[in-house]
């Protein structure tokens, strides 16, 4: 009976312990917030999502690590409604496209907000807030392409690109049997720039950066395929656009959601419009 009893008690420990294991790991995990700073982490170069200006018009914020330059686009207007909220500050952080996930992981930053499509791949690597924002993918040709009445993506052909470590080169661009993929641009911008060059027939990008991308070019057209039967097959997970946080960040994250979950795909499209408005001019 006793060794009945010392097993059991041992067992109760070996149990309480792994339980106490279990509440340390969770709290572990820093909300980033602590401090009452929101920091958070964007290109500064991907209209109308976000861009960087000389001045604070338009409720720019300052670039914490670009002194003299402001952060402005639809992510910024995102952080700031989502910190007023919170009674949050907000820094801003500008950061290479490739250097964004692991600025969340190494704790650079608090959250990434810079049109991130809430993919499997990304999910292993952190956790989501959101959506956003749901994204409609579309291409960009120039108007004076024989590609400028194509009506699906079994009518476009040629050279075309898209930016680098987006479901619209990996996803998107392998579904067009006439494509002739070219090597991915490092940005959004050098996209836009290779098709207004002409080193591109097209590219394929979201809907939000076709918008924009009208205002600084005006020799393009959009291409929304939405509805014709002959459209890029994307799952969910391509087209909803969330906010990048460490994993295991449970506070930030329900923190972030508690705002985002009461807002409608409306609102998401008026802020996109309000940020379309005051872009400026060539981002």
């Amino acid at each position: 009976m006793k060794k009945i009893v010392s097993l059991l008690l041992a067992l109760m420990l070996v149990l309480s312990l792994a339980a106490c294991g279990s509440k340390a790991e969770t709290a572990s995990v820093p909300s980033g917030v602590e401090d009452g700073v929101l920091t958070v982490a964007m290109e500064c170069a991907y209209a109308p999502y976000n861009w960087s200006q000389p001045d604070d018009s338009n409720g720019a914020v300052p670039i914490a690590n670009a002194p003299g330059n402001y952060a402005n686009g639809y992510d910024v207007m995102m952080a700031k409604k989502l910190c007023e909220a919170n009674g949050w500050e907000l820094e801003v952080m500008q950061l290479d496209w490739d250097s964004l996930v692991p600025a969340v992981q190494n704790g650079t930053v608090d959250a990434v907000i810079a049109g991130q499509s809430m993919t499997a791949e990304r999910m292993e690597k952190v956790d989501f807030a959101g959506p956003y924002l749901y994204a409609t993918i579309i291409c960009l040709t120039k108007a004076d392409s024989p590609l400028a009445s194509a009506k699906g993506i079994s009518e476009l052909s040629g050279t075309c690109t898209s930016q680098m470590g987006t479901i619209w080169y990996d996803t998107c661009l392998p579904q067009i049997a006439g494509a002739q993929i070219q090597t991915a641009a490092e940005s959004a911008p050098a996209m836009l720039m290779a098709l207004e060059t002409g080193a591109v027939d097209f590219v394929c990008t979201d809907m939000p950066t076709g918008q924009g991308a009208l205002l600084a070019y005006p020799d393009m057209v959009l291409l929304d395929f939405a509805g014709s039967g002959d459209d890029f097959e994307v799952s969910d997970e391509d087209v909803n656009i969330g906010i990048s946080i460490m994993k295991g960040n449970t506070v930030l994250k329900e923190a972030l959601d508690s705002i985002l979950s009461t807002m409608t795909a409306d609102d998401f499209n008026a802020l996109m419009a309000e940020a379309i408005a005051v872009q400026p001019i060539g981002e």
